[in-house]
């Protein structure tokens, strides 16, 4: 099948890194477990303090070194998470992990039996909240990522693209219900 037309995001040779991203090198990462094949993405909201945007608390915290001038930070210090990918508001990608290494973002999680979800899938943070619409920047870089993933790792099919609340049901909420998975998949089948 031929392509669209598109304005490809492309992944360095190797498929380890967005060549059109940020990159940041964030310390709470490690090594996949042997013979584990990236076959999931797992797409996020973050927010930091919560429901506020462009803070650049979600930096700190994937890097380790967030400064605690918010009572609301207090909950998250010492934390040790970070995600793949974090896209922002206005459509901008950061990458914190390279796709052959681990990222912590999952958690206690389970998709098709398959518990440890970290091991084997490549996690995205949207900037957002459950409740609050994402801007239609980051559908676009969220879609251009998922299709240059698709090429990059054959094993990942769409019914593999889920939220955290998919794989940690009861314990999460993310994307929630603001995420509008119609009209992302939709737009990843136009441009694939």
């Amino acid at each position: 099948m031929q392509k669209a037309n598109r304005n490809y995001t492309e992944l360095e040779p190797g498929g380890r890194w967005v060549m059109q991203a940020e990159h940041r090198f964030s310390p709470f990462q490690d090594a996949r477990p042997p013979e584990c094949d990236v076959d999931a993405i797992v797409i996020h909201n973050i927010s930091l303090c919560p429901g506020q945007f462009g803070s650049g608390y979600v930096d700190q915290l994937f890097l380790g070194c967030i400064q605690l001038d918010s009572p609301v930070l207090a909950d998250v210090r010492g934390l040790k998470v970070s995600a793949h990918l974090f896209i922002r508001r206005d459509g901008s990608v950061v990458q914190y992990v390279p796709f052959d290494r681990r990222a912590w973002h999952a958690g206690v999680s389970e998709l098709a039996g398959r518990s440890r979800c970290n091991d084997f899938s490549i996690g995205i943070e949207m900037e957002g909240t459950d409740s609050c619409p994402y801007c239609p920047a980051q559908y676009a870089s969220l879609v251009e990522v998922t299709a240059a993933l698709l090429d990059a790792y054959p094993r990942i099919s769409r019914e593999r693209i889920v939220g955290h609340s998919d794989i940690a049901p009861g314990r999460k909420t993310d994307p929630g219900p603001a995420f509008d998975w119609p009209r992302f998949l939709n737009e990843l089948n136009k441009a694939m």
